[in-house]
């Protein structure tokens, strides 16, 4: 039996008044990921809306990657 099958069975066999409680917890966790996902979309958009102003500007990504090894390197010295 699979780790989800066993919790599955579990669920199933709590009385009912803990089976909707966990029914809604679990549905809760659900609206948090759509909140994050808001807000990324919205730091998305701040951030093409900064480029767009040029307040910001882009990187080749083996650069970024390259300062960053750079900057932990520096740390670990």
């Amino acid at each position: 039996m699979t780790t989800l099958e066993r919790l599955e069975a579990e669920a199933l066999s709590l009385p009912l008044p803990e089976r909707t409680r966990l029914i809604e917890c679990l549905l809760a966790s659900l609206d948090g990921e759509d909140e994050l996902a808001a807000a990324w979309a919205d730091e998305a958009e701040r951030r093409i809306d900064a480029l767009a102003r040029g307040e910001t500007q882009l990187l080749p990504a083996d650069e970024v990657i390259a300062q960053a090894r750079a900057r932990i390197a520096g740390r670990s010295a």
